[in-house]
């Protein structure tokens, strides 16, 4: 395929995030308008504000960059963020072993350029009745080869069991819309990827994981990426409807922040998407909006 065609491709994806980036930020800021019971009824409905964010290049070069969009101290959200970002340039040492760890790039050693986009979420909420989330969905590009990856996982305080099984079945309806073999790998993957190995327990109730997609069918596995980003919306906003008015204790919000601090290590400890993120030199800012404003250990 020339580079042309490549381009037009890339341009698609990146415009597609944005476009999903706003829906999602739209449904965010209804649940906040939404909410008119509760410890935080009285605050104002909490609104996302944006920043650009740009990827530290070499001299004067152009790396790309994105805009972080985030809400703080809502009603609903304590902290939530929705990034997108679009880079490129030339892959560093760091950067090509944290990709080539998992698996083989055609012709990255003689041309180490690349191409990147995608949106990442993650939220942090008011209630503890409320499960935290966390979703991405990307598109990778060397000269030698091209991917998507992404996915979503709930982050509950405690498990409840409709919730999971509301969530999973959103996320298994975009991926048997494609392939039935897709829900079942993408869910054991995600299994294992979202386990806190030094704790030995899972960072949430799981959801799909995938990265290295390539069938071979850009346009197949284009829209194999966008049904996950919009079934995200369906999986979730339903649970935070159900739940944001529940009532909760002090012992729920103690629980809260300890179930926190399990989740910002996962993502300093075993991210992939973090650690690339810093290691390509993009703002530090945009690639730890994933950790949450307040947590404890015990």
């Amino acid at each position: 395929m020339s580079s042309d065609d490549f381009d037009t491709r890339k341009t698609r994806a990146s415009t597609w995030f944005a476009e999903l980036r706003d829906a999602i930020c739209t449904a965010f800021e209804g649940l906040e308008n939404a909410q008119d019971t509760g410890p935080h009824a009285d605050k104002p409905a909490g609104r996302f504000t944006r920043k650009e964010t740009r990827r530290a290049g070499e001299g004067d070069e152009d790396a790309g960059g994105g805009v972080m969009s985030v809400m703080r101290d809502g009603r609903v959200f304590e902290k939530v963020g929705v990034n997108i970002s679009t880079v490129y340039g030339t892959l560093g040492d760091a950067a090509r072993r944290s990709l080539t760890a998992r698996k083989e790039i055609p012709g990255l050693d003689q041309d180490p350029r690349f191409w990147a986009a995608g949106i990442s979420l993650v939220a942090h909420m008011q209630s503890p009745k409320t499960p935290a989330v966390h979703m991405n969905t990307r598109m990778f590009w060397t000269p030698g080869t091209w991917w998507f990856g992404g996915g979503a996982d709930l982050n509950p305080m405690v498990e409840v069991a409709e919730d999971t099984a509301h969530f999973h079945a959103a996320l298994k309806g975009a991926c048997d819309a494609h392939d039935p073999e897709y829900y079942p790998r993408y869910k054991a993957w995600a299994d294992e990827y979202f386990m806190i190995k030094h704790w030995n327990e899972p960072r949430g109730v799981g959801g799909i994981f995938y990265d290295d997609h390539c069938t071979g069918d850009w346009e197949a596995d284009f829209a194999f990426t966008r049904d996950v980003g919009t079934a995200f919306i369906d999986a979730f906003v339903p649970l935070v409807e159900q739940r944001m008015k529940e009532p909760w204790t002090e012992a729920d919000r103690d629980w809260q922040l300890v179930k926190r601090g399990r989740y910002a290590e996962f993502n300093l400890v075993y991210d992939r998407g973090t650690q690339f993120g810093l290691h390509t030199g993009h703002n530090p800012e945009a690639v730890l909006m994933s950790l949450p404003p307040v947590a404890k250990w015990p």
